[in-house]
């Protein structure tokens, strides 16, 4: 004898079904275009859940914030005069680049924007036939000491033709805020990529680590993207600064060689240093720090490397001969893979 199920007990039944397996974590992906980069955003989350609304909002406010190129942004504003009161991702981001110059001795240096515009490396500003005399007055606005947070939130600048750019670490930090709200809906596993920043939690669906790769200067062409380099990661942030593709060659030694500014005389000097990966606890961090290394060059990335264990850094660089070199610290040496 088959005995009958009530439907009411089968209509329950169903629904509890469907609602577990509304719950499992299944491999969801955004991406798109913010910062005036691509981004690619990959985690686990139950089938009705879809952020992608609040990463829009993520990305809206950071470019509302902090951004040079929306005239109506707070940083513009900033340097266009007027007196703002700074939001609290803006106090984040300019904490984090106090603690970095610091720290660099102010190699990293968020004021030094009108000069690398002067110099021509920037969007805009380019000023032909720069003398001691214009450079000796530019050099005047740059300084991040010259800066601060007052206690009411208002942005002060001592001199006001001081130029504010986070470009050299905003990026970065919009990684850490998306990383920091997916963590707030307990999302576990997931992998954040902006303009070739990662941050990275957990693991793939299938268990393994997330999977990165580093581009190689010496065959970097056109569309063609090959890797110098793969490595295995979780729970870190790496970010890559990178000049393979503007190195000068000296028409008279042949030697190759790229263009940093010096921050202390706004004079140009020359770099040997191609590209720096940097992995760090977060990426605000992380690419700042990459900035930082391709000015430095190698020896004095080196140093700083040696002092800073809870960094890991994959230099690629030109040596004396002209040719493509790599320092590796130990801990990133043991993520690649081999």
């Amino acid at each position: 004898m088959i005995k009958k199920i009530p439907f009411t007990l089968l209509v329950v039944a169903m629904a509890i079904f469907s609602s577990c397996n509304n719950n499992k974590p299944i491999e969801k992906t955004s991406s798109g275009y913010t910062l005036g980069t691509t981004y690619h955003i990959k985690y686990y989350a139950p089938d009705d859940v879809n952020y992608q609304t609040q990463f829009d909002s993520i990305y809206q406010a950071i470019v509302k914030s902090m951004s040079t190129y929306v005239p109506s942004s707070d940083i513009s504003k900033i340097n266009n005069g007027e007196d703002i009161i700074v939001d609290d991702m803006f106090k984040d981001v300019y904490k984090t680049s106090k603690k970095v110059w610091n720290e660099t001795d102010g190699i990293f240096d968020p004021t030094i924007g009108i000069i690398v515009n002067a110099w021509g490396f920037g969007p805009k500003g380019e000023i032909e036939d720069l003398s001691d005399n214009t450079i000796g007055k530019l050099m005047e606005t740059v300084g991040l000491e010259k800066t601060k947070i007052m206690d009411d939130g208002t942005f002060y600048k001592k001199n006001p033709k001081t130029q504010i750019d986070f470009n050299a670490i905003a990026k970065g930090y919009t990684l850490d805020r998306v990383a920091v709200f997916l963590d707030s809906k307990n999302v576990k596993n997931y992998l954040i990529e902006i303009g070739g920043e990662i941050v990275a939690k957990g693991v793939k669906q299938n268990g393994k680590l997330w999977k990165i790769g580093i581009d190689d200067p010496d065959k970097h062409s056109g569309e063609s993207r090959p890797l110098t380099a793969v490595l295995s990661i979780t729970d870190k942030a790496m970010a890559t600064s990178g000049n393979y593709r503007r190195y000068r060659i000296d028409s008279l030694t042949g030697e190759k060689f790229v263009h940093t500014i010096n921050t202390k005389t706004g004079y140009t000097s020359r770099s040997n240093m191609l590209s720096a990966s940097v992995i760090a606890e977060n990426c605000t961090l992380a690419d700042a720090y990459a900035t930082s290394f391709m000015a430095m060059g190698l020896g004095k990335s080196k140093e700083f490397l040696n002092k800073h264990s809870e960094l890991d850094a994959y230099l690629i660089y030109i040596d004396s001969k002209g040719k493509w070199q790599k320092y590796i610290t130990k801990g990133f040496d043991e993520k690649l893979d081999k």
